[in-house]
């Protein structure tokens, strides 16, 4: 095993790809933020919900098992060094994956930006992948629901650390919000998605997680759209940017959001 110090010149000239996850309610218009980037987007479509984007020129992959979506990533996140050569991401899963998709580069080479819509399908795929697995089923072929939701968020959660190390793509998330209440009648923001492990740790891997929502101008009585950034907002929105650029409302445009955190300028404007 080698390692190479990045000297402080080196490391403050490199270019900071954004890794992110966006959420909002059913119809916010997550999906159609991706018209919005002026560099090249690839969608990658869980959902099959691209009716809003029929007048997008760009280009698209459906993706309907979770088996895909993880070559996919593979194919996004190079090798994982530190995978063994039976585990996914290593080195022969990766040789495998280019056997089949072609060469990274060929492939992905012209995108800047891959859009992943969404995490909360993508988190359904995983459960259904998981329930399949020999290790969940047992003799009497009876699922084990308990042991393919830990399956699930484990493999997911590995899925989204291997994209996180993507140095040279931004990789934007977007999933469905929901409002929930706890024992109390108190209201809460929660992420759809298949179990509790991703919802609760996802946060701790992306370096952003903003939610769309809409606010209403006091005086013009104008509805627009807006992120929350900021995880201390009066609505308990779930929010983190970790770059520290961002205010903590910001207008719903993703690229502006990429070009603040890209900024090499220290301070929120």
């Amino acid at each position: 095993m080698t390692f190479k110090i990045i000297s402080a010149d080196e490391r403050l000239k490199e270019d900071h790809y954004v890794k992110g996850c966006i959420f909002g309610q059913s119809g916010a218009g997550k999906t159609t933020l991706i018209k919005g980037l002026t560099d090249n987007a690839l969608l990658v479509d869980m959902e099959a919900g691209d009716l809003s984007l029929a007048d997008w020129k760009g280009d698209s992959i459906r993706v309907r098992e979770y088996e895909a979506m993880r070559d996919l990533a593979c194919l996004i996140g190079g090798v994982n060094p530190s995978a063994a050569s039976n585990e996914t991401f290593s080195a022969e899963h990766y040789s495998e994956v280019e056997g089949k998709l072609g060469k990274r580069n060929e492939v992905l080479g012209k995108y800047q930006t891959i859009f992943i819509d969404s995490i909360t399908v993508l988190s359904r795929l995983g459960f259904v992948w998981a329930e399949q697995q020999p290790e969940n089923i047992g003799r009497n072929g009876a699922k084990d629901t308990r042991g393919a939701y830990g399956m699930m968020g484990r493999e997911i959660m590995k899925l989204l650390t291997h994209l996180q190390h993507t140095r040279d793509k931004h990789i934007i998330f977007v999933g469905i919000l929901d409002q929930k209440q706890d024992d109390f009648n108190r209201t809460f923001w929660k992420p759809q998605m298949e179990g509790a492990k991703i919802a609760n740790e996802l946060s701790g891997i992306v370096d952003l997680v903003l939610t769309m929502a809409f606010k209403t101008d006091p005086e013009s009585g104008k509805v627009y759209r807006v992120f929350y950034t900021s995880a201390d907002n009066e609505d308990g929105y779930p929010a983190k940017d970790r770059s520290g650029k961002l205010k903590p409302i910001e207008a719903a445009n993703l690229q502006k959001i990429i070009d603040k955190i890209q900024s090499k300028e220290g301070v929120k404007t």
